[in-house]
């Protein structure tokens, strides 16, 4: 059993940390407060590959491992979480769709720009009422003309007001339930496809997230994903490599954390000492750390087995459930060494704090992780 990451993985670790350090660290509060989708920055990590990890090079991606796209989301949430809900988002939702249930020709004809970051990508699944019951969802296709006319609302939809390819889930048979779904790619300047309300986050700000709403929205034969009916099927086999990413995003939120933490503990001082050498402290950083170390294990192995085509639906809820959970709990405790000053916005812990419980909703949320979990070890 070897936990020494390859060298090129190695290297991944460094050029992101390197970049995110000097790119994403300076301006990500301003983006926090503000609300505005960081552009400038989205388009260096482009430059950088980290929006076409995943995607074979014939499609102008990186063609990496899964456990370096970990890493390198782990770096990047490591300075700033809404960055790298921006880069999960992109590669594992939207991408990460088109490449498993996509053709040859629509894969050449759509993973290109997003590889490359021309364009963004954004999925839509969630809707007003229905988000872990996607059965109940209300958007329907209809065939029309030989092509599909697409009705419905969108919710939550991570880079939708910048978005220029949707991967849209919609009922094509009714009766079927899950298995009546179907998925479409829809793109930016398609006429009924238009975006709704922006919604105003209590974290992750920078990064962008609306509704997406289809009205009488044509789309081609050749715009339908995957098999018909089959779109629910491959959304789950989207959503297992996704949930590595929402742990590993975790990861580096809850990394930054713990830095944070610690520095912190070293610099103040009270009662005539730093409080890092007050045994309540230490007590708290050092649990901290064991919770970090094993969200990453967690998180790793589930790429690992990814990478190497094994199953890892189990052990991707396993990861996403602890890393979220631990990311949560971790900038609680960083909040709390701060003090008063982690309640302020002078500190990066009260963004992390804020960032972090996306993690545990978005993706499914940790109730839902833990029927995923009990249901594979009991299947057979």
């Amino acid at each position: 059993m070897d936990f020494t990451p390859a060298p090129e993985q190695e290297l991944t670790r460094k050029q992101v940390r390197e970049f995110a350090e000097r790119e994403i660290k300076p301006v990500a509060p301003a983006f926090d407060a503000s609300g505005e989708f960081p552009r400038e920055t989205v388009a260096k990590m482009a430059g950088l590959g980290l929006l076409g990890m995943l995607a074979p090079t014939e499609f102008e991606g990186g063609g990496l491992d899964a456990v370096s796209y970990a890493i390198a989301v782990e770096e990047v949430a490591r300075v700033d979480g809404a960055h790298g809900l921006i880069m999960a988002a992109h590669n594992s939702l939207c991408t990460g769709n088109i490449l498993i249930a996509g053709s040859k020709d629509q894969k050449a004809r759509y993973v290109p720009d997003l590889a490359a970051g021309r364009k963004i990508g954004a999925w839509g699944l969630t809707e007003p009422a229905s988000g872990s019951d996607a059965a109940s969802m209300r958007t329907e296709a209809r065939p029309d003309d030989g092509g599909w006319v697409i009705d419905g609302t969108k919710n939550f939809c991570t880079n939708a007001p910048v978005a220029g390819t949707f991967v849209i889930m919609a009922v094509t048979d009714r009766a079927k339930g899950n298995h009546g779904i179907t998925a479409f790619v829809v793109e930016r300047g398609t006429p009924g496809l238009r975006i709704g309300k922006v919604e105003d986050k209590l974290g992750m700000r920078g990064s962008a997230t609306s509704q997406v709403i289809l009205e009488d929205c044509r789309v081609p034969q050749g715009n339908l994903l995957g098999k018909e009916n089959y779109g629910f099927t491959n959304a789950l086999k989207t959503l297992d490599g996704g949930r590595i990413s929402i742990a590993a995003l975790g990861v580096g939120i809850a990394q930054g954390a713990h830095e944070a933490a610690v520095a912190y503990a070293k610099e103040r001082k009270q009662f005539g000492k730093p409080i890092a050498d007050f045994q309540a402290v230490q007590f708290m950083l050092a649990d901290m750390a064991l919770r970090v170390d094993a969200a990453r294990m967690l998180t790793y192995r589930a790429a690992w087995l990814k990478d190497h085509g094994e199953p890892y639906k189990k052990e991707a809820s396993m990861a996403k459930l602890y890393a979220s959970e631990a990311a949560m709990w971790i900038t609680t405790k960083a909040v709390q060494v701060h003090g008063g000053y982690g309640y302020i916005k002078d500190y990066p812990v009260e963004r992390m704090f804020r960032d972090a419980k996306l993690c545990e909703i978005g993706e499914g949320t940790s109730e839902i992780q833990r029927l995923v979990i009990a249901r594979e070890l009991l299947k057979g």
